[in-house]
């Protein structure tokens, strides 16, 4: 195998290597077989086009065209011309799933479930670092900066996903680096020669062919470790320094219910109310996660309950975590419920789509019987079935058994108020939380004599018509976001559902948030389709003697219990209108609402289009946080502005060489010297510093096809040098500066754009910063050994025997 075939292996192989980094944040890891293939096919191309030749840029296109193509067929092949070219509509459907991807990036936890826009970014991610890699070692013959890219992949995957699994592919990611280092290293080294040595010593234009500083010669394999070794410990502690970066796919799901719905047992993806539900609400379309079928007599409470929140520490509310326990064949009686409340027993078949990966089970409440293979457990005090050892709902097929209560208004209003355990965890407030919320709590039930008066005066509050349902409204679940909503009257249902649960508390009733899903739409095959859209989340208050009760205080989402409607509220309301609440997520919308709700509340039309959409039923959370953002942007800076360092430092290195056209004599002449050799360099003539200067500018001059002003200041500047070097009485030398310029004006005119573009962006000389760092390093670590052993050597200095 030629060197340049074992190059593109290499290239290739580090590539994939680095991308093994993402593999922790999506699951299933299908894709990462996709991108093995594309990576496969681009780099083949990429050989097929260099053995033509074809010049750099064309091969860089037809490695990019073919790409594509592969993409098109793979993503967009029924938008496709043939199946294959990607026309105006497969151009459309491919930014589409970019458009996608972005969102459930931002929507799902780690690991989220590989959507076709999270598959598409995965494999196109990694597709565009293999080519950029590729065509950086290979094609321009420049391993060292392909690290770069590697570089950003490694810092993206480690800034996203928190876990020790990161050393373990970092240290897979650093091998693909190290083997393409030494791939290329040995003729890349070797033709450099004895350049690598080090930097001329002070006061000589150049010292022993091959030293560094004087001493032995540097080993090119040696060498290329080190500049290896520097580039992978900028990788090792980029991602420390970053700051962390959390919510949505940026986000690692907690355990045990953990904070917000971070997934579960099994740390699975799962839909987070502070994040999720106002993206899912907002999105063009809904996706279908689940459809069921059921004997309930009433579709329209048929709420799939995935999770509650108990806990509220005045910055998020989440769910406790408390032990887990085997599914029982049946399971306890509901909490506080007596035999008095009537239910309906109802059988529900549950299906969940394969896409969607959730560590809760998500199921009417209360469940009496739950039959679901794989492995699951039961937490007895949130009533909730979690996946355990990874375990998640997708393509999951499950029955529930369940208690569709119906408990009395009379019955409501006699319950005593709560005592023991239930008041003390749940009606619990943080001391954080603004006066405002328990006064404004105080106002609304001022008339009412029992906790079920309170309690239907709060869902009457929000929903008579003075707060508007706006999707677009800045989210939040902490005590500021609760105190700015009751202020701004505007929000979706986060806002709703836990403000109401944290007034209650505030009037001593024990209040929680549930999380889940509305009833979803009717199909015309009998079943119940629920879809991203119908994600929602609502209060449950607890009564003695009935249990945890369902409320609805969100206008236009779900419907709102019987039990809810049976009395007038005290504060001297009407009684609740079922219409406020909107049938947006039951089984039978009505065309009206739309226009009701844009005529009756002023909301604009997207709103009112989501609401009255069958299955809209959703929410909102909050979008990305600022400190999201930094981290995003400082990530993308230094992506952005690392390629570019190069180039300023060789401006930079130019100008202090050319002293600014002021002429000084030695000094300038040996400057200008080595700039005109590190311009050589740049274009594709490395030096050779065992070369007179004669030598050195005649081999510049044949090898860059100098002639004219380019070829008389070359032979200016070997004139100049000599007579520095070698005169008894060196005479000042005038020009020098514009014969550099001349000699570097005639190297780029007779270089290929390709040559152009690496010598200005990429120069080679660039090399003699890793020098420096590598010799600094070497100098520090020879001083510190030297500390070390002055300190050490006393202790274990034997004392003289008498």
């Amino acid at each position: 195998m030629s060197g340049r075939a074992r190059l593109t292996v290499f290239a290739a192989l580090a590539s994939l290597m680095a991308a093994a980094a993402l593999l922790p944040l999506a699951s299933p890891r299908g894709w990462y077989v996709k991108a093995l293939l594309c990576v496969v096919l681009q780099s083949g191309v990429g050989a097929a086009a260099r053995r033509v030749p074809l010049p750099r840029p064309l091969t860089v296109l037809a490695q990019l065209l073919v790409s594509l193509l592969v993409m098109t067929a793979m993503f967009a092949p029924h938008q496709a011309v043939a199946g294959v070219l990607p026309g105006p509509e497969a151009m459309r459907q491919l930014g589409q799933l970019v458009q996608d991807g972005m969102t459930d990036v931002t929507n799902f936890a780690i690991p989220a479930p590989v959507s076709p826009g999270i598959r598409f970014l995965l494999v196109g991610g990694v597709l565009l670092i293999a080519l950029a890699v590729d065509a950086i070692a290979v094609t321009y013959n420049s391993a060292a900066p392909a690290g770069l890219p590697l570089l950003a992949l490694y810092a993206v995957a480690a800034g996203l996903e928190d876990g020790g699994s990161q050393w373990l592919y970092f240290l897979i990611a650093a091998a693909g680096y190290l083997l393409l280092l030494l791939a290329e290293g040995r003729d890349r080294l070797s033709r450099w020669g004895r350049v690598f040595g080090g930097a001329p010593r002070q006061g000589s234009w150049a010292g022993p062919a091959g030293t560094a500083g004087g001493g032995a010669p540097m080993a090119p394999v040696r060498t290329g470790r080190r500049i290896g070794a520097m580039a992978l410990g900028i990788a090792l502690v980029l991602p420390a320094v970053l700051p962390s970066l959390s919510g949505g796919l940026l986000d690692s799901a907690g355990t045990g219910g953990g904070d917000g719905l971070g997934g579960g047992v099994g740390n699975a993806t799962s839909v987070r109310p502070e994040v999720a539900l106002q993206d899912y609400l907002n999105q063009p379309d809904n996706r279908e996660v689940m459809t069921y079928k059921t004997d309930s007599p009433d579709a329209s409470g048929m709420y799939m309950r995935i999770v509650s929140l108990d806990q509220f520490d005045g910055t998020q509310w989440s769910a406790s975590k408390d032990d887990k326990l085997d599914i029982p064949e049946v399971l306890p009686q509901p909490q506080g419920q007596s035999g008095e409340v009537k239910y309906t027993e109802v059988d529900t078949s549950v299906a969940v789509d394969r896409n969607y990966v959730q560590g809760w089970l998500p199921m009417p409440y209360p469940a009496l019987r739950v039959q679901a293979d794989g492995d699951w457990r039961y937490e007895p005090e949130g009533r909730m079935i979690i996946g355990d050892h990874g375990q998640t709902t997708s393509d999951m097929h499950y029955q529930v058994t369940s208690m569709q209560l119906d408990p009395t208004a009379a019955q409501l209003a006699a319950a005593p108020p709560a005592t023991g355990e239930i008041a003390d965890r749940y009606e619990k407030v943080p001391d954080s939380l603004p006066a405002v919320v328990a006064a404004t709590a105080r106002q609304v039930t001022q008339s009412a004599t029992n906790d079920y008066q309170r309690a239907l005066d709060l869902q009457q509050y929000f929903t008579s018509g003075q707060f508007v349902y706006d999707t677009q409204a800045k989210s939040g679940t902490g005590v500021d976001a609760i105190a700015r909503f009751l202020q701004t009257k505007r929000g979706f249902c986060v806002h709703f559902a836990f403000t109401m649960a944290t007034m209650a508390r505030t009037l001593h009733i024990p209040a929680r948030v549930a999380v889940g899903f509305t009833p979803g739409s009717l199909t015309t095959s009998g079943t119940m389709s629920v879809g991203l859209k119908d994600a929602h989340a609502w209060p449950e208050l607890y009564f003695e003697g009935i249990g945890w009760t369902r409320f609805e205080p969100t206008p236009y989402r779900g419907t709102a219990p019987s039990y809810t409607l049976a009395t007038n509220p005290s504060a001297g309301g009407d009684t609740p209108d079922p219409t406020q609440h909107g049938p947006g997520s039951t089984a039978r919308p009505t065309p009206s609402t739309s226009s009701q709700c844009a005529e009756q509340h002023n909301l604009g039309p997207a709103a009112c289009g989501s609401a009255a959409a069958a299955g809209s039923g959703g929410s909102g959370g909050s979008g990305i946080g600022g400190l999201r953002l930094a981290g995003i942007a400082l990530i993308a800076l230094l992506v952005l502005l690392l390629p570019t360092l190069p180039l300023l430092w060789r401006s930079r290195v130019r100008a202090a060489r050319l002293g600014g056209g002021r002429e000084k004599g030695g000094g300038l002449v040996l400057s200008a010297w080595r700039e005109v050799l590190d311009t050589g360099w740049d274009y594709g003539i490395p030096p050779d510093e065992s070369e007179t200067p004669r030598r050195a500018m005649a081999r510049l001059v044949t090898e860059g096809r100098l002639s004219g002003s380019a070829a008389a200041g070359a032979t200016t500047l070997a004139t100049a040098v000599e007579r520095t070097l070698y005169a008894p009485r060196p005479q000042a030398a005038t020009g020098l500066a514009d014969a550099v310029q001349a000699v570097r004006a005639g190297l780029h005119g007779s270089a290929t754009r390709g040559a152009r573009f690496r010598a200005r962006f990429f120069p080679r000389s660039f090399a003699r910063v890793l020098w420096r760092i590598s010799a600094s390093a070497g100098a520090f670590a020879e001083r510190l050994s030297r500390a070390i052993d002055r300190l050490t050597t006393p202790l274990f200095r034997r004392r003289p025997t008498t």
